[in-house]
């Protein structure tokens, strides 16, 4: 057997699936809120974490959504975390009653960024590697660190090589 890059021990999600993990977020979600009324808005994490927090939003019935801008990756290498983008202020004040979602946390590095200025939000990914996992509240799948997940947005339909052999 061959040695295998760190990209090729990969995790494919099809749309349906985000979906299908969203929505399971969303019902995992639900109720989680603060007993003073629930949760107020929903703050994305973008790119990723827009997908599914418009669907939790839908599940959850919010209708104030709003995004964060943290770029922590250039292709495939993890760079140091900057927000790009801040969430509307008067909305966010130290995060109670705000759900940010991300699609995936891996070392923790852009959710410890987020959480440092909004102490007390919910954090909740759809995915979870065992070194970021402490920095979210709620996720639905743990994968194992060297998984590399391969997001629906990310991909093209195309002819892949069999993995073990030609014939």
């Amino acid at each position: 057997m061959t040695d295998r890059l760190p990209h090729e021990k990969g995790f494919h999600v099809s749309w349906d699936q985000i979906h299908r993990d969203s929505r399971a977020l969303a019902w995992r979600l639900q109720g989680q809120g603060p007993a003073t009324g629930g949760w107020r808005a929903v703050v994305a994490i973008t790119r990723g974490g827009m997908i599914p927090a418009m669907i939790v939003s839908r599940e959850l019935d919010l209708r104030v959504v709003d995004t964060i801008s943290v770029k922590s990756y250039s292709h495939q290498s993890q760079t140091s975390a900057v927000v790009t983008k801040s969430p509307q202020a008067d909305l966010m004040g130290d995060g109670t009653g705000i759900l940010i979602v991300d699609d995936l946390v891996d070392t923790g590095k852009t959710l410890e960024l987020v959480r440092r200025l909004y102490p007390k939000a919910h954090f909740a990914t759809v995915y979870a590697k065992p070194s970021g996992k402490p920095m979210v509240d709620t996720y639905i799948t743990e994968v194992s660190q060297d998984t590399w997940i391969f997001f629906p947005w990310d991909m093209a339909l195309q002819y892949v090589e069999p993995f073990r052999g030609k014939d």
